[in-house]
């Protein structure tokens, strides 16, 4: 029959290797996800000014449209002071 090794003695051994394995590898994935949070915060403020963009755009086309649209409806002033 082997020796029975109590297992509190296996996690005294296994714990310094395990922190020296897994610290890295821990640091790593937090310093990645931080890096992947800030490039999508980044794009996501670039696509809001985007669209920010387009949509003063639209709002001046659409003024602009309705300026010369009432122009046209709109009686000339030397008109108004002949009649």
């Amino acid at each position: 029959m082997p020796p029975v090794v109590p297992p509190f003695l296996i996690g005294l051994i296994v714990a310094p290797l395990a922190k020296r394995l897994l610290k890295p590898l821990v640091r790593g994935v937090v310093k990645t996800s931080v890096g992947v949070v800030m490039e999508v915060n980044k794009a996501a403020r670039e696509a809001g000014e985007n669209i920010h963009g387009l949509a003063v755009e639209a709002a001046a086309d659409m003024a602009a449209a309705r300026i010369t649209s009432s122009d046209g409806h709109r009686p000339t002033e030397g008109a108004a002071s002949n009649g």
